[in-house]
């Protein structure tokens, strides 16, 4: 097996919505807003080499809104899919997997296309089956107000009707699952929406978490930092709380899917509290 991490591309997001209720004098101090009080983040994919199968976990935003859409979020650098697959010498018709973590447009919009004319939509990897679970999907394209502008139909509806879209089997009523379709370890949580998927991969001795929105930067570390996005965010506290204190007691290595500045880091329990311990470029680790 062989990790590669994707870069699809940096954006920024209002540092508000992105803490909650935590004041700005606190979590400006890790990560600073500009100006207009956005903070800078990333959409970072992983994608996994196993045998003949290519597994990419989440997509990014993807580039086929419109320009007034893109200017909400400021994007910024030169990152895109296309470049970070070639740069490890990957095309995306090689994909023969694609797993959501959830299906919110900047962690599922790059699953969809354009076709060649612009008169309608295709999947942007032609060779992959797409992977989410049912009650997810279900909770997805039958949307509640709070978080219908995440959920594009245009991300949505052409994964069902390409026949590419598959369901990961929760044979389990527990929050964590051991296996799947896919060869790895999922923890389902709900407080940032209804079933997140967490990703547990076994790689060169280490426990590789992909993170998604359960911890979007190590600015969100401390508790009480807690996404205003979130659903529901008195159970994404207790989710975080187990969560990190398994990390921690583990030592696992956490891939951070929305931190623009640290890729992977660590974390360590002190008078019962989990800080961050180090951080670290996926090279650092893994070459």
């Amino acid at each position: 097996m062989q990790l590669y991490p994707i870069e699809t591309g940096n954006f920024k997001l209002d540092g508000g919505a992105m803490f909650g209720v935590v004041p700005k004098t606190l979590w400006n101090k890790t990560n600073p807003a500009d100006h207009q009080n956005r903070i800078d983040l990333a959409a970072r994919s992983l994608l996994i080499e196993d045998g003949n199968r290519l597994v990419l976990i989440d997509t990014g935003m993807g580039n086929k809104q419109s320009d007034k859409f893109f200017g909400y979020y400021d994007m910024w650098g030169d990152h895109s899919i296309k470049k970070s697959l070639k740069k490890h010498g990957f095309h995306k018709d090689d994909i023969t997997d694609v797993f959501m973590t959830h299906l919110h447009f900047d962690h599922c919009g790059g699953c969809i296309q354009w076709n060649k004319d612009k008169t309608g939509y295709e999947p942007a990897f032609k060779n992959a089956k797409f992977w989410t679970n049912k009650e997810h999907w279900q909770w997805a394209t039958e949307p509640n107000n709070r978080e219908k502008a995440s959920f594009l139909k245009e991300n949505l509806l052409p994964m069902e009707e390409s026949g590419q879209l598959y369901f990961i089997d929760k044979t389990t009523s527990t929050d964590f699952q051991k296996g799947s379709e896919l060869g790895f370890d999922i923890l389902f949580v709900d407080g940032h929406t209804d079933k997140q998927m967490i990703p547990h991969i076994w790689y060169k001795g280490k426990t590789i978490v992909f993170m998604a929105d359960l911890l979007p930067t190590v600015g969100h570390i401390p508790l009480p930092y807690v996404m205003g996005y979130d659903t529901r965010p008195l159970l994404t506290l207790a989710e975080k709380e187990k969560f990190l204190k398994t990390a921690a007691t583990n030592d696992f290595y956490l891939f951070l899917e929305h931190d623009a500045h640290n890729q992977i880091c660590t974390l360590e329990a002190s008078e019962n509290k989990v800080h961050l311990k180090n951080s670290y470029t996926f090279e650092q680790i893994f070459t």
